[in-house]
C-alpha cells in the first residue's frame, strides 16, 4: 500500500521521487534523532579517558572550540536541509547542491564514517556494564567480551530499526527524556561536591609528543574526543521524508541537538573535572577507569551505578540513531542507482515502510567489524579515529557545492535560512572543516600507534576509500 500523500511530499515528487515512507516523526523525535546520535552520555562517558590523557583538566576547554567550529557547519546544513528536504542527508545536498560526483563521492564518504562509527558505539557497552556488575563479563578477554556484547546490542538495533518508524520513534522518545533527565540530574550531583576552582581546569600538561605544535599538543590531540562526539547532528535531515513539515522542523532540530549536547556536555566535563577526588588519579586517564571511574569515586557506589545504567541505555539509543541514519543513506544512494546491489538495497517495506534490507545489511557489515577489533584492535582503534575524519570530510564536501553554488549564482535559495550571513558562515564553516581534519588526522602515536603505517592511518586510509570511491563512480551501473 501506498502512503497517503501530503503537502510535504511536494518537494520529493517534484524531485521525481515516489513517497514510499509514513510521516511520523514530529519535532521533538526529529531533535531525539539528532540528539540521540550525537549522546554526550555515549561519547563522553567512553572517551573522556582519552581526552584527560592527553590534556588532563584542560580538556574541558577543548569542548567550546570543537562547538563554535561545528556549529557554523550545522548552520550550514540546516540551510541546505530546507532547501532540499530529502531522505540521505548530506548525500542528498551535496549531490544538489553542486557536482554530482562529487555529491556521490560524499555519500560514499559518510557511509563508510557511519559503518565504523556504528560499531564502534556498541564498544561502549564494554566499558559500562561489566562495571555495573561482574557478571557482563561473559569472556576472559576484553576485546573479546566487548564484541560479544556489541553484537548483541546491534542485533536489538537492527530488529527495532527493521520493525517501523513508529517503534523507533517512539523508543527514541523515551531514551532522550531519559538521558537528558540523566545527564541534569548527573550534572547537579556533581556541581554539589565541587571542591576545587576553575583556575585548574587551565592547567594543560608538558606536550606528551612533539609533532610541531609545541605546547599546544595536547590540547589539539585532546579535541579528539569533543570531534568525536559533536558530528551526525544532520541525522535529523537524513529523516526528511519521515517528517512531518521536513522543511521547517528538520533544520531546526539539527541545531537545537547541537546545542543541547554542547550545553550539557560542557556542564558535565567541568562538574566532573573540578568534583574529582585526585586529578592525579592514573585511573582517569586509563581506558580501564575514565568517567565511569570518576562518577563511582564522587557519587558512591549505588548513586554511580544508577547513571552508569542510564548510560548504557544511551549507547542503546545512540546505536539505534546510527543505524537509521546509515540505512537511510545508503537507501538514498541506492533509489539512485549509485551503489552496488542497488536494486536490492532500494526496497522499502509496504506493510512496515522502512528500508529494511539496507537496515539488514547495516547490522551484518557492524558485526563484522566488531570482529576485527577483537582480532585486530588496534586497527579498529585506529579506524575510530579515521571515521571521524571521514564524516567531517563529507561535511567539508558538502558545504564545499554549497560555496560552489553560492558563488556561481546556480543555487536558488527561494527561502533562505541564514540571509546575508550565509556566505561568510559558509566560508568559514569550509575552513573550520579543513582545520579540524588535518588535527585529527595528524599522525600521533598514542592514538594511532608506533609504526609508521598506523600513525599515517588517517591519510592511508582515506586516500584508499577514496580510490575505491572512484572505482565504484567510473562503473557503468552506477547512475551519477
Amino acid at each position: 500500500m501506498e502512503p497517503p500523500r501530503s503537502a510535504d511530499d511536494g518537494d520529493l515528487l517534484r524531485a521525481g521521487y515516489r513517497p514510499q515512507f509514513l510521516r511520523a516523526i514530529g519535532g521533538f523525535t526529529a531533535f531525539a534523532a539528532g540528539f540521540s546520535y550525537l549522546s554526550i552520555l555515549t561519547g563522553i562517558v567512553q572517551n573522556f579517558f582519552l581526552g584527560f590523557r592527553e590534556a588532563g583538566p584542560a580538556v574541558v576547554w577543548t569542548w567550546p572550540v570543537i562547538f563554535a567550529g561545528q556549529f557554523l557547519v550545522a548552520l550550514c546544513l540546516a540551510e541546505l536541509a530546507r532547501q532540499y528536504p530529502f531522505c540521505g542527508g548530506v548525500y542528498a545536498w551535496s549531490c544538489r547542491a553542486g557536482a554530482p560526483v562529487v555529491g556521490w563521492m560524499t555519500g560514499w564518504v559518510y557511509l563508510a564514517s557511519l559503518l565504523v562509527t556504528l560499531p564502534a558505539v556498541a564498544l561502549a557497552l564494554n566499558i559500562t556494564l561489566p562495571v555495573i556488575w561482574p557478571g557482563f563479563q561473559l569472556l576472559e578477554t576484553s576485546s573479546a567480551n566487548a564484541v560479544v556484547l556489541g553484537a548483541i546490542l546491534i542485533a536489538v538495533s537492527t530488529f527495532i530499526n527493521v520493525a517501523g518508524t513508529r517503534w523507533m520513534a517512539a523508543i527514541m522518545n523515551i531514551g532522550v527524556i531519559v538521558e537528558l533527565s540523566a545527564a541534569v540530574i548527573l550534572i547537579g550531583l556533581l556541581a554539589l561536591r565541587i571542591h576545587r576552582g576553575l583556575g585548574e581546569t587551565f592547567v594543560i600538561p608538558p606536550a606528551v609528543e612533539e609533532d610541531g605544535f609545541g605546547a599546544f599538543t595536547p590540547f589539539l590531540a585532546a579535541a579528539v574526543m569533543a570531534a568525536y562526539v559533536m558530528y551526525g547532528f544532520d541525522t535529523a535531515g537524513t529523516l526528511a521524508e519521515e517528517t512531518r513539515d521536513p522543511k521547517r522542523r528538520a533544520p531546526r532540530a539539527i541545531l537545537q541537538a547541537l546545542v543541547a549536547a554542547a550545553v550539557l556536555g560542557m556542564l558535565l566535563l567541568l562538574a566532573a573535572v573540578l568534583s574529582a577526588p585526585d586529578l592525579t588519579d592514573a585511573m582517569l586517564s586509563g581506558d580501564a577507569g575514565g568517567l565511569p571511574y570518576l562518577i563511582k569515586a564522587v557519587l558512591g557506589e549505588t548513586l554511580g551505578t544508577v547513571f552508569l545504567a542510564c548510560a548504557v541505555f544511551a549507547v542503546f539509543i545512540c546505536t539505534l540513531a546510527v543505524q537509521a541514519n546509515t540505512a537511510r543513506i545508503i537507501f538514498a544512494m541506492a533509489r539512485d542507482k549509485s551503489l552496488p546491489g542497488s536494486a536490492w538495497l532500494a526496497h522499502v517495506s509496504p506493510e512496515r515502510k522502512t528500508p529494511d534490507r539496507a537496515a539488514l545489511f547495516v547490522g551484518v557489515i557492524g558485526c563484522g567489524l566488531l570482529l576485527v577489533n577483537m582480532n585486530f584492535e588496534k586497527v579498529m582503534t585506529a579506524l575510530v579515529c579515521v571515521s571521524i575524519v571521514w564524516a567531517n570530510l563529507a561535511y567539508l564536501m558538502t558545504n564545499m557545492q554549497m560555496l560552489r553554488g553560492r558563488l556561481a549564482g546556480t543555487l536558488d535559495w527561494r527561502e533562505p535560512f541564514l540571509g546575508w550571513w550565509g556566505l561568510p558562515v559558509n566560508i568559514l564553516a569550509v575552513i573550520w572543516s579543513a582545520v579540524l581534519i588535518v588535527n585529527i588526522g595528524w599522525p600521533r602515536e598514542r592514538l594511532y600507534g608506533s609504526e609508521w603505517h598506523q600513525q599515517y592511518a588517517a591519510p592511508l586510509f582515506t586516500a584508499l576509500l577514496l580510490a575505491l570511491g572512484i572505482i565504484f563512480a567510473r562503473q557503468k551501473r552506477i547512475t551519477l
